[in-house]
This record gives structure tokens, sequence and C-alpha cells, in this order.
């Protein structure tokens, strides 16, 4: 089939009977236009054009060829059209799905940044862990989603965003609060504790860490919410593993305890998935973008780096 910027600039060269005018109006040159010109007529075998020191005129299978054209060009332009009117329609509402984690302590503040942009856009931003953001992106609930955890989604691109680290927290009157050394890796494993439910990343990336460490206890509690989380922990139920975003207030309060573990590191990385073979445009490319951003100002306390 030939290509519709040739069948568009044969239709100039009938209109304005030049293929300089027409090599104008499309904003190219004239020998580029000529190029272009004679590889439709090589592709078509007919020739479509016949210059003259007064200019260009359609040969008689020319005019044949741009009488055809025409419509060939129209339908195109309404392709065109139809599609971005689509992608303008699709744009109006960005859905995302973001783990408990992201969803509360970042994705706030990469809409504030993002707020030029999604001005005319609603955005609808779904919670849940981690396993669950996955399935919802992969059957189309969510146009991308943030997940934390130790492994690629299978089935889905991702991109690194930030960088997280989990802490191990407890309550003042714990134990483990007056300790001068490290827990060590062996030790935590076999601590009955305070965790977030199965599909979560930050329970997923924990049991990934300590797995080399023996079976790891049966939990005193599975929760699904971060914030029931900590105050189980400062009601004196138990120990807990959490993302350091989460417990940074209460931590620098004093109303938490963040101890170190030894043997380990208790880093994870955070990204963005949204389904294979399907290319990242307009409004998500600059969502990835913000989230990947590396110069926002960033609290040591949190232990989120960028990327």
């Amino acid at each position: 089939m030939p290509d519709i910027r040739a069948l568009e600039l044969l239709l100039s060269v009938a209109r304005h009977g030049s293929l300089g005018r027409a090599a104008r109006r499309h904003g190219i040159t004239q020998p580029a236009a000529g190029s272009r010109i004679r590889n439709l007529e090589r592709l078509l075998g007919l020739a479509l054009i016949e210059r003259s020191a007064s200019g260009s005129r359609l040969t008689p299978e020319g005019a044949m060829v741009a009488d055809w054209a025409r419509e060939v060009v129209h339908a195109a332009g309404r392709l065109e059209a139809g599609v971005a009117a689509l992608r303008a329609q699709h744009e109006d509402r960005l859905r995302v799905a973001a783990s408990m984690t992201i969803a509360e302590y970042l994705m706030p503040g990469w809409l504030v940044e993002l707020r030029g942009r999604l001005a005319r856009m609603s955005v609808a931003l779904r919670v849940a862990n981690s396993g669950d953001v996955v399935r919802f992106v992969v059957a189309d609930g969510a146009d991308i989603g943030f997940v934390e955890g130790p492994g690629h989604p299978e089935g889905l691109q991702s991109k690194v965003v930030a960088r997280d680290r989990l802490r191990l927290v407890v309550a003042p009157g714990h134990p483990w609060a007056r300790r001068r050394r490290p827990v060590r890796a062996a030790e935590l494993a076999a601590a009955p504790l305070v965790t977030r439910e199965r599909g979560s990343g930050t329970r997923e990336t924990l049991e990934a860490v300590l797995a080399p460490y023996g079976p790891l206890a049966v939990p005193l509690a599975e929760l699904s919410s971060t914030t029931a989380i900590k105050s189980s922990v400062e009601a004196g139920v138990g120990p807990a593993v959490v993302s350091s975003l989460a417990v940074a207030h209460e931590v620098a309060d004093g109303r938490l305890v963040a101890v170190e573990v030894a043997d380990v590191e208790l880093g994870r990385l955070l990204r963005a998935v949204w389904p294979a073979g399907r290319r990242l445009n307009g409004v998500l490319r600059d969502v990835v973008a913000v989230a990947c951003r590396p110069n926002r100002p960033q609290n040591p306390a949190l232990g989120v780096q960028n990327r």
C-alpha cells in the first residue's frame, strides 16, 4: 500500500500545479518531495507527474490515482481523529491502583506535582495490597499500578521508581526497645509478629529476606491496615516490621522504638507496573516520571530513595 504522506503530497501537486509549492505546503524540501513522488511511482509502476518549466501536472494515470487517493486520505484523517478522540476520552479518567504504603505516603505528593497535568482529569485511586494491585492491572481494572515486593510481577512490564527500607518497631516497654545490640535475623524469624495479610508486598519482602533463617513463627495477628498494625504495636501486642515511611512520625515522637536488625538488608524496591506490550503515553508517562524524579526533597528519617 502507498504511504499516506506520499498520497497527500500527490494531491497537493494536483491542487497547486507545482511540486515546489506542494513541498512547501508539507514542510519538506523540493528534492525530498521529488524523491517521495518517485518512490510512489516505483511502487505503483506508473508515471504520475509530468514535469515542465511551467510547473508539474498529473498524468492521466496520476489523475485517476489521485481520485482514489482522496478517499484513502480522507479515511485516514477520520481514523486519526477518531483515535485522538478515544485517547482524550480515555485520559479524562486516570485509574491508579497502589499498594497501601505507596498510596498513603507517596501518591499524594506525586499527584500534587502533577496537579497542572491533571487539572481536567479525574483520578480514581484504588488502594489494595500489592498482589491485588497486580490483578487489577492484569484485568484492566487500572491503567497503572504501584507495588512493593521482592519480585517482578509476571505478565506485566515494570519500572523501579524508588527504594524503601523496612523497619522493625516495638512499643517502648518491649524488651527489644532496651537492647544495645541489633536483633539477629534468626531471632526475628522465630519471633511472632504483627504482620500484614498475605499478598502484601511488605510481608512478601520480609518472608523472602528471612527465609534462609528457618521457618517463620506463626504471626500474632494478620492485619490489612498499616495503621492498625502501628496501633497494635504501640498497645504492646508485639513487634512488627513495616515501611519506614509509615512509622517515621511515631518513631520521632517516641511512641514506637525502631530496632536495628543484623545479618539482613531490609531494603526493597517500589515499582510501577502496567500491561505487557503497552506503551506508557500521555499522563501515564508523566506519573511514572514524577515517581522516578531523583531530585525530589527527601526526609532522611523515611529511608526512601529515588533511583
